[in-house]
């Protein structure tokens, strides 16, 4: 299964939509994951026009989005347990709360957001991702989405695809 991982889009603020070539490949997957920060319930509802969605909501959220959408939650796909949270606080600190956050729920991947620097990395087990922005480069160095495989041998693999 491919799935399609994204984060701060921060819609209208940093950008009017999503950039075509973001909508295009989100479209094809199987679904896409938000990890929050949508900003307003326009930018949610235009990204569940896209295809199925699974989201929760970040700190930029209006009051709209935040009452739609939980604050973190854990989904299985292909029998494989994935954590979904925007995330909080210093970005250089942020993998290790996020981690502590899914303690002893059995997640094999977080994805988060909120720093808008993409990531992947593997940590006692767990596959840390983070899809940084596909709109904003102000705490990031490029703009980004990802791509999360998950097989049905429990096998789980994420890429982050630059735009810049």
């Amino acid at each position: 299964m491919r799935i399609g991982v994204i984060a701060d889009t921060h819609i209208p603020s940093r950008a009017p939509k999503l950039p075509d070539e973001v909508e295009e490949a989100l479209s094809k997957l199987d679904f896409i994951i938000h990890a929050g920060d949508f900003t307003t319930l326009e930018a949610l509802q235009q990204m569940e026009k896209l295809n199925r969605l699974v989201a929760v909501r970040g700190n930029m959220d209006t009051g709209e989005v935040r009452e739609k959408l939980p604050p973190k939650r854990v989904i299985n796909v292909e029998g494989v347990r994935i954590g979904i949270i925007h995330g909080w606080g210093d970005p250089h600190t942020l993998p290790d709360r996020v981690l502590k956050e899914f303690q002893g729920e059995n997640v094999r991947c977080i994805i988060f957001g909120h720093s808008h620097q993409a990531m992947v990395e593997e940590r006692g087990g767990v596959l840390l991702f983070n899809p940084g922005s596909p709109t904003d480069t102000i705490y990031a160095h490029f703009r980004s989405y990802g791509i999360l495989e998950v097989s049905k041998e429990g096998e789980v693999k994420g890429e982050i695809v630059r735009l810049d």
